[in-house]
């Protein structure tokens, strides 16, 4: 290890998170791969923390720490100053959001410059050079912010100025295609790795349908209410939304079923059927958006 010299890698858990992160470690640097979470993506690992980063660290060889940035992501998604792409995901404020706050963990963590697996071109909206320059001049970025994938097609970091890395062992990929990124993961032994995918809820065309309809003008809920169980709730079973405004989520199998009572709430109504196997449902708040007791009970 280089002396003193640390890194933050902002890691998705796909390949070009685990090369960029790995181009770098193989040049002496210490890097710590931070990984954000939200329900809209890689929530799961929170049901095991520990037996995740292990994972990590016995697939990939690297380190990583998990943080939950639920709360912020759902204030984001309010009003993203660079709008949406094709469905309902703020890809560009979700690269700054992120970037920034790894900036603001910076300091604490010790680390010198930070890294992401970004390749120039291979992604439309979020990639483009034009919105990667946007990118790194709205989160604070610029100089202390490091592709190693695209770096020799990108303007020298201060990373490389002041020779913490060698930017002629750093790499110009560009474009879609995978096949470098194939090649490189093979010499540092990494065979299981995911496949290329959005790996975004807020990217997928019928979820993400879900999530516009929760914060637009005609929701059941005010954006401000809106919590990290709401959201999670929105992935489960079939939906409805009664005339009086009550939100029904009905399970369409014993996983939903239990998943359904593992996210119930105090105010929440539980129904479920009493005779034989069946469908469990969730009658969502029923305790506080019922003013008149006999509209709930007819709801129920």
């Amino acid at each position: 290890m280089k002396k003193n010299i640390k890194a933050l890698s902002l890691f998705s858990g796909g390949l070009d998170s685990i090369l960029a992160t790995r181009l770098v470690m193989s040049q002496g640097i210490e890097v710590l791969a931070i990984q954000f979470v939200t329900p809209f993506f890689n929530y799961h690992i929170l049901d095991d923390l520990e037996g995740y980063r292990e994972q990590v660290l016995s697939k990939y060889g690297v380190n990583v720490k998990v943080v939950d940035i639920s709360v912020d992501y759902l204030e984001l998604l309010r009003n993203p100053v660079h709008g949406f792409g094709k469905n309902f995901n703020p890809c560009i404020d979700c690269k700054i959001y992120m970037l920034s706050r790894a900036k603001e963990m910076m300091a604490a963590l010790g680390a010198k410059f930070l890294i992401t697996g970004e390749v120039l071109g291979q992604r439309p909206m979020s990639q483009r050079r034009d919105t990667l320059n946007v990118i790194e001049r709205d989160s604070g970025s610029r100089s202390i912010l490091l592709r190693p994938l695209s770096a020799k097609l990108m303007v020298e970091t201060e990373a490389e100025r002041e020779g913490w890395v060698n930017r002629d062992q750093l790499l110009d990929f560009s474009g879609r295609g995978r096949s470098n990124q194939i090649a490189l993961a093979k010499q540092y032994g990494i065979t299981d790795f995911p496949a290329p995918a959005g790996g975004c809820i807020l990217a997928d065309p019928i979820l993400s349908r879900r999530v516009s309809q929760l914060y637009s003008e005609n929701s059941i809920l005010q954006p401000a209410e809106i919590t990290t169980a709401d959201v999670r709730l929105l992935f489960i079973g079939r939906q409805f939304v009664f005339p009086g405004g009550g939100w029904l989520i009905l399970g369409r199998d014993e996983r939903d079923n239990n998943r359904l009572e593992a996210l119930a709430e105090a105010d929440d109504a539980i129904l479920w059927m009493e005779e034989r196997p069946g469908p469990a449902a969730l009658l969502r708040r029923a305790g506080k958006w019922y003013t008149d007791a006999a509209e709930m009970e007819g709801d129920l």
